[in-house]
């Protein structure tokens, strides 16, 4: 029974168990996203075997957690824009409620009179300058993660998006998706080895903040 336990706190905690010196079992929790490459143990014996890779066993084992949207089996193709391609389409996108209610003019003065056209196209300007969208990249997470790849979401901080400058995009939001984690436990031919479901955080909303 304290075996068991003992193994189930390294389970929850990832940390370093059986024979795999300094093998992350899963991200860590962190506030900073997206998540550091995991550190892997070199040695291919703890790597899964071709019948441990059979995609119909995993995907019935992934069950309803399977996400297309943000794993893929297979390489993948580019996940979307580059950072500046967004960010010259930042002012195509839809105006956000609060910026169209914006009230243009300094705080204690008259307000700006502007024609519809002109006002709609500062506003554009503003949201272009400001907006920060998530920029998701396809990664490989290695063969001991299954899906392997998994469409990781990053804030565009290449520049500032405040007026005036100063402060930059940032994660606000996070999503998890499950993955299945080849874990081993045990030295050499009398280690275990087994896929476990682990979670994974994601970026999923970025906002202009200090």
């Amino acid at each position: 029974m304290t075996a068991i336990r003992a193994l189930l706190l390294c389970l929850c905690l990832g940390l370093p168990a059986g024979g795999q010196p300094f093998l992350r079992l899963r991200p860590s929790p962190s506030d900073n996203l997206p998540v550091k490459d995991i550190v892997e143990h070199p040695d291919p014996e703890y790597d899964p075997k071709e019948q441990d890779l059979d995609e119909r066993t995993l995907r019935k084992k992934l069950g309803s957690h399977f996400d297309p949207g943000f794993m893929a089996v297979a390489v993948p193709g580019p996940a979307n824009a580059s950072g500046a391609a967004a960010a010259a389409g930042r002012g195509r996108a839809a105006l956000p409620a609060e910026l169209r209610r914006l009230e243009l003019g300094p705080p204690r003065g008259p307000r700006l009179r502007l024609g519809k056209k002109a006002r709609r196209k500062v506003l554009q300007w503003l949201w272009a300058h400001t907006h920060c969208p998530v920029l998701y990249a396809w990664k490989d997470l290695g063969v001991r993660f299954w899906p392997r790849y998994i469409k990781e979401g990053n804030c565009l901080a290449e520049k500032s998006c405040s007026l005036p400058e100063g402060m930059f995009c940032k994660p606000v939001k996070s999503v998890t998706k499950t993955f299945l984690r080849w874990h081993c436990q045990g030295w050499s031919s009398q280690k275990y080895c087994t896929w476990i479901p682990v979670q994974y955080p994601l970026i999923s909303e970025c906002k202009c903040s200090c």
